[in-house]
């Protein structure tokens, strides 16, 4: 199978985004772009020092870079970043130049999820002063409405496997 157009992921943290796009890129012979890790290697820093550095809305601007440079490139896999979706020219260039597909799961299983990443604290700063949970439940109850407006196709993460997830991915596309 060739992709004609990009093939975006999107979602929040935690719900299975670059894992999910490191197997469906073998399946398809494509190479996955994880954007958060365009961003750490253009900025020279992880997304917590940006964060600890700049704050979130320099990191949403280098995000956006990021973005409008993997877009120029061949039809390819994209794992977007979280808050990708947040800015309305994240989510006219991924209408523009691919489909998106998103990623859902409830609150409890990313909580749980991203306790057990060791990777969580450098990749993944808090947004909030919030108790995680409570973090998780509100960024959800704002950004659905637009990860269901960017996306194509919702599919739920929550109790499938990864090989579950691509299969369903890969049922989707033409």
């Amino acid at each position: 199978m060739t992709l004609t157009t990009h093939l975006y992921l999107t979602g929040f943290r935690g719900t299975g985004k670059s894992s999910v796009a490191r197997l469906l890129a073998k399946q398809l012979g494509v190479t996955a772009i994880d954007l958060d890790e365009v961003v750490e290697q253009q900025a020279g820093v992880s997304i917590s020092k940006i964060f600890e550095d700049a704050g979130e809305s320099a990191f949403r601007d280098l995000e956006s870079t990021a973005l409008a440079t993997v877009a120029k490139l061949p039809p390819t896999l994209i794992s977007l970043g979280g808050g990708a979706i947040l800015r309305a020219e994240n989510r006219n260039c991924i209408a523009t130049t691919g489909i998106c597909i998103w990623l859902d799961a409830d609150a409890n299983t990313i909580a749980a999820r991203l306790n057990r990443d060791e990777t969580t604290a450098e990749r993944r700063p808090a947004l909030t002063a919030l108790p995680a949970l409570a973090e998780i439940e509100r960024l959800l109850d704002q950004r659905r409405p637009i990860y269901e407006q960017t996306s194509q196709h919702r599919i739920e993460t929550t109790d499938h496997s990864i090989d579950q997830v691509v299969d369903e991915i890969l049922a989707l596309l033409p």
